[in-house]
């Protein structure tokens, strides 16, 4: 499945289906957390929180393809991430764009 941040895809003509989307709530455990609240104290990247933010997009993408496959689209367009902060140490994160098929 082509996913694209484009609202074209170069020599390729489609009908819109309609938007999808894929979403996730992730959180740190308490150990993470506080590891993070001490990095925070002497400055420098989270790792942790990184690479949360990181499978949460993935899940998120898995999900919003899966959403279009179901559709029957050959692609997504206009494909953006949302993220919000649902409690303190869990975000949320949402990727959505616009199913096509091809013609």
């Amino acid at each position: 499945m082509l996913i694209t941040t484009t609202e074209n895809i170069p020599g390729k003509e489609f009908e819109v289906i309609g938007i999808v989307k894929g979403c996730t709530v992730q959180s740190k455990n308490i150990g993470h957390d506080i590891g993070a609240g001490l990095k925070t104290i002497i400055g420098g990247e989270i790792n942790s929180y990184r690479d949360m933010i990181e499978e949460a997009r993935r899940v998120a993408q898995s999900r919003m393809e899966d959403e279009a496959k179901r559709l029957g689209a050959d692609a997504v367009i206009c494909a953006r991430f949302a993220t919000s902060s649902v409690m303190q140490g869990a975000s949320e994160i949402l990727m959505y764009g616009t199913a096509v098929k091809f013609k």
